[in-house]
């Protein structure tokens, strides 16, 4: 399986690139710690089946010095023990908020609750970004049929501006 396209090779898929990965960089910016981020992004992107999104995101992970343990599980994250009550609430929310089409009825209750406990405002609204932002990166990745497997760690850090 090839890519199918380039955005980056056309000026407005490059054009509109610029403003995704300035929000993606607004939310790097807030509190939300990174670790939380890189989780949920991966967790997203299993779901979705974006082998980029999944490559990039365990090797981000991996680069930032999170054990194994806890980039290996993230699949099974309510059946572990490696993730904080802030983090598995992080988690659940970007299930929900991904699997929309699947028959859910959207973010439980009991999940914002959850959220709400661990996260202030600001880091709320990242997370709610962040979970739109992961789940729209995985669109464009399996409709270009971007593979997993080649990216490097600090390819995105370059991405905004």
């Amino acid at each position: 399986m090839e890519p199918r396209f380039n955005l980056n090779d056309n000026a407005l898929g490059a054009k509109i690139g610029k403003r995704f990965a300035n929000t993606s960089l607004a939310i790097l910016q807030s509190s939300l710690p990174k670790a939380t981020i890189e989780l949920v992004e991966l967790r997203a992107s299993q779901i979705n089946g974006c082998g980029y999104c999944t490559d990039a995101h365990t090797k981000e992970l991996a680069a930032a010095g999170e054990p194994a343990v806890r980039i290996n599980l993230v699949a099974a994250w309510r059946e572990s023990t490696v993730y904080t009550e802030a983090e598995q609430a992080a988690l659940a929310l970007a299930e929900e908020g991904t699997r929309l089409a699947d028959a859910h009825r959207g973010v439980s209750d009991d999940t914002w609750a959850q959220v709400r406990k661990h996260y202030d405002d600001d880091q709320i609204a990242a997370l709610v970004y962040l979970v739109a932002m992961i789940n729209a990166a995985n669109r464009l990745g399996v409709i270009l049929h971007l593979k997993g497997g080649a990216y490097q760690h600090g390819t995105f850090d370059t991405a905004s501006a």
